[in-house]
């Protein structure tokens, strides 16, 4: 039992996900809410970067589990975070470029995420993604002035670095320094006046460049294979080169087919219990319209939750198609509501005999059998575990017992996120 779920609730995934059910929860989360496409979501950009960081480390994440953020805090193998731009380029395999001096100077790569259907990943497809890039401006050339023979003007409130230093008296002998951007010339170092600046750009030197990609996508590509279009990102004045647009696609569930594996079908199959005892013929149609019989003799049992394979019918290996992985089957067995009395004399006789039962001799007690949901009792102990531990740390409240226990009707639940 994990001591606290804020970092689950972040990501919107249970406390016993998988590391791939965390990476997927982390990739949707941080496209949508990257500071490139939601300027104003900085805060929650972070709180799911920091989430991923700690739950993605399985020491962090046992650390967490069994403590909670201040057991993190207390120097527990994740005080101090990473830089949440850092984590996205290392998990989007953007890190490792040359920016600096070593190499050409590059626009920023600009991620788009492709939602595609099971089908595509196993026929292929081609899908037609509209982007918008940074691109100079054409009228100014650049320049973000009308005129050539005009330049902009260097900022007096930050002296052309783009960067306002302040400082704040913490204590004796205590100062810290904060840094923020310019508000005057928004970080550029520069201002242009109003009459000298370019209609077209608006004196910021680029426009926004619409363009339509063709994606292929090959089969066996899997759920987060990123797909690179290099030289087709942002460009600004200065750069010696165009960043890349990387779509990453984002594997639908389908309603038959679940991939496994990496390259493996899973499917479920229902048979009546006259299927499952005597016999029977299916059919699976793939999802290249193709139909596969599935037959099973009669005499061989079939058993509630056995699984099978057909080999060769699962998903298409990536750049190797003709070569495809197993298609897996599990029999889910429908046992009938109840039997007519009237036939159970005559069943008896078609199936094994029933097992001797000795019951003891002397005094027994009969009972009776009745229906559970072991789910909706184990929700049930976990609110209620909840609602203590709030008790507990909120002390006593004026109305005493009412609050808990005896006092509280059946239909009060805890609000869950």
């Amino acid at each position: 039992m994990v001591k606290e779920t804020t970092y689950y609730d972040v990501l919107g995934v249970s406390p016993n996900a998988t590391s791939d059910e965390l990476k997927k929860a982390y990739r949707k989360l941080a496209l949508k809410y990257h500071p490139d496409k939601n300027p104003n979501e900085g805060e929650r950009f972070k709180l799911i970067s920091q989430a991923y960081e700690v739950l993605s480390n399985p020491e962090k994440r046992r650390i967490y589990d069994q403590g909670g953020e201040q057991a993190l805090k207390e120097g527990g193998g994740g005080g101090g975070f990473s830089s949440p731009m850092d984590i996205f380029e290392m998990f989007f395999g953007m890190g490792g470029r040359s920016h600096g001096r070593s190499g050409p100077r590059r626009g920023k790569d600009v991620v788009y995420q492709m939602s595609v259907a099971l089908d595509e990943l196993y026929n292929g497809a081609t899908r037609r993604l509209s982007i918008q890039k940074k691109a100079i401006c054409d009228k100014c050339e650049g320049r973000g002035t009308k005129s050539p023979s005009t330049a902009p003007q260097q900022c007096r409130d930050c002296r052309g670095t783009g960067i306002i230093t302040r400082t704040e008296q913490l204590g004796p002998n205590i100062v810290q320094r904060f840094q923020t951007a310019c508000g005057e010339c928004q970080g550029k170092g520069e201002i242009i006046s109003m009459k000298d600046r370019c209609k077209s750009c608006e004196g910021k030197k680029t426009v926004r460049e619409k363009k339509i990609l063709e994606v292929h996508i090959d089969k066996g590509m899997e759920d987060g294979h990123r797909i690179t279009f290099a030289g087709e990102g942002d460009m600004e004045p200065g750069l010696d080169e165009a960043g890349d647009i990387i779509v990453v696609l984002d594997e639908k569930e389908h309603e038959i087919f679940r991939r496994i594996k990496k390259n493996d079908l899973l499917m479920q199959m229902e048979l009546s219990l006259t299927e499952a005892l005597c016999g029977f013929q299916k059919v699976i149609e793939t999802m290249d319209k193709r139909n596969l019989v599935v037959t099973c003799i009669p005499g061989e049992v079939i058993k509630h939750g056995a699984v099978k394979c057909i080999f060769g019918e699962g998903m298409p290996c990536y750049k190797n198609p003709f070569e495809k992985g197993k298609l897996i089957v599990q029999f889910l067995v429908k046992f009938p509501p109840s039997i007519d009395p009237a036939a159970i004399a005559q069943l008896e006789t078609l199936l094994p005999p029933r097992p001797v039962v000795n019951i003891p001799p002397g005094e027994v007690e009969e009972v009776e059998l009745t229906d559970v949901d072991l789910e909706r009792d184990f929700r049930n102990r976990q609110q209620q575990r909840m609602h203590r531990e709030v008790y507990e740390e909120d002390g006593p409240h004026e109305h005493g017992p009412h609050m808990m226990g005896e006092g509280m009707g059946p239909g009060v639940q805890c609000a869950t996120h």
